[in-house]
Parts: C-alpha cells; sequence; structure tokens
C-alpha cells in the first residue's frame, strides 16, 4: 500500500461523509462509545500521528503529541481537517525512503503506515456512517489490500465483510463476532 491508497481513503471519506454534513453528528458513531464528532477527530488523529512517526522516523516508541480538534469543530471542519491529516501521511510516505522505518508494535515500513491511514480512514467512516445511518460500505479493493497487509491469515472471503469481522464489526458465517483483534504493521 502507498500514498495513493490512503488519497483514495480520502476520497472515499469525503463522498461518505460530505452529503451528510447536517445530519446529528452527537449520536453514537455504529458500536463505539464515541459520537461521530469524536470519531471523525479520531481519524484526523491518527493520520497526523502516523505521519509524525514516519517524519521523526520514531525508532522505539510513540511521539508525545495529540491532534487536539476544538469541541465547536463543525462536520465540514471534521472532514477539512482529515483531509489535511490524511494529506500530511500521504506527502510523508512520498517523501520516505525506501527503507524508511518507524515505530507502530515494532518498526513499520511505509506499506504498513498506509494500510494503518487507510484502515483507519474506512473502518471509522463505517462507524461514523452507521451512526448517520447511510448504508455507506468500504470500497472493496481497498478493504482487500488492507487485509493483505494488516491481518495475514484472514479469512478468505469477501473482503468487506471480511474486513469488518476481522476489526469487531460484524460477522462471517460459521465465526463467533470478535470482540478484540491485533493487525500487524511492523515488518521486521
Amino acid at each position: 500500500m502507498d500514498a495513493s491508497d490512503v488519497e483514495s481513503a480520502l476520497d472515499e471519506l469525503r463522498k461518505a461523509l460530505t452529503p451528510h454534513l447536517g445530519g446529528d453528528w452527537t449520536v453514537r458513531a455504529g458500536d463505539l462509545d464515541w459520537t461521530c464528532h469524536e470519531t471523525a477527530a479520531h481519524i484526523a488523529h491518527d493520520l497526523l500521528a502516523y505521519a509524525a512517526q514516519l517524519a521523526a522516523a520514531a525508532p522505539d516508541g510513540y511521539l508525545p503529541l495529540d491532534l487536539e480538534v476544538r469541541p465547536g469543530a463543525t462536520p465540514a471542519d471534521l472532514v477539512r481537517i482529515i483531509t489535511a491529516a490524511g494529506t500530511l501521511l500521504a506527502t510523508q510516505l512520498r517523501c520516505a525512503g525506501p527503507g524508511a522505518r518507524a515505530w507502530h508494535w515494532g518498526p513499520t515500513d511505509t506499506s504498513g503506515f498506509a494500510a494503518l491511514g487507510v484502515n483507519e480512514i474506512l473502518l471509522h467512516t463505517y462507524d461514523v456512517t452507521q451512526g448517520l445511518r447511510t448504508g455507506w460500505r468500504p470500497p472493496p479493493a481497498l478493504c482487500a489490500a488492507v487485509l493483505a497487509r494488516l491481518f495475514p491469515g484472514h479469512p478468505d472471503q469477501d473482503p468487506i465483510p471480511t474486513l469488518l469481522w476481522c476489526t469487531g464489526r460484524g460477522t462471517l458465517p460459521g465465526r463467533p463476532r470478535r470482540t478484540s483483534w491485533t493487525l500487524r504493521a511492523a515488518v521486521d
């Protein structure tokens, strides 16, 4: 995965959320304990954190930083903030050399950070759209790419429900719903 995948996921997020900027973003985002507003702010936070990790080549831990989205931020502001943070990640992915590594539960390469960013965007956009009751589903090609990079040994089934199952957001035939999961971005 690479910067273009992050940009594609951002495009999907904007298409999914922009028509619903006037909705009630104070409702719970799907099965999460967060509201749609809080979940959108979380997407931006993680994208910025991934970009910062790579920019600093953080070798053995997470940088002590957080993105604070002001409480008065509107849904339109949130989409712009997510776009800005995602664009910073895509830019950093393009700038990092082929041997670049930074910490995410171990040394992680650029494809791992790209997959982490796409995963955050797709899954939390899904959560927000569940709260807003839009019926949006993540695109299968991006789901398949995330599964291949972050979830080794995942079931070989339709990538959308499989990614949702891998992250505790859905069921698969013959398998119990997950209540915890682990993804693997580290390469060494």
